[in-house]
């Protein structure tokens, strides 16, 4: 994680030198203000991934002559089937084409994402998946 830190500390100093180039040399805000907004996203990034790669051990990216199997083993648990994802997208979509029909849209959507909300963060506190 320390690489992937100073990665993104670097394309922030990256961002912030041609945000003020292209400020200077084009006086058009719009694209100033992106630039500026995309290099304070990059130090937020950069910065959380150093302090988290100072509170954890080394990993095997850290190490210049690690292998590739060296970091092999479990990812992590991933729910295998699990109908929130779609009840999430459904209310997602409606919600954007809220934004081109009507706002009264967003009546039908807002519950589609809370439900889908809801359901996938205590998908596994009921039902058949409790217990793992």
């Amino acid at each position: 994680m320390k690489i992937q830190g100073r990665m993104f500390i670097w394309l922030s100093v990256f961002i912030l030198v041609v945000a003020v180039v292209y400020g200077v040399w084009s006086k058009e805000p719009v694209g100033t203000t992106a630039l500026f907004l995309a290099f304070g996203l990059s130090v937020m990034i950069g910065f959380y991934l150093a302090f988290t790669a100072r509170r954890m051990d080394a990993l095997a990216q850290d190490n210049k002559e690690a292998d590739v199997a060296d970091e092999s083993g479990e990812v992590g648990f991933f729910a295998p089937h699990s109908w929130q994802p779609f009840s999430l997208a459904i209310g997602g979509a409606l919600a954007f084409l809220a934004i081109a029909i009507g706002w009264w849209l967003l009546y039908f959507s807002l519950p589609l994402i809370l439900v889908g909300l809801w359901g996938w963060v205590f998908e596994f506190y009921r039902g058949e998946n409790q217990n793992q």
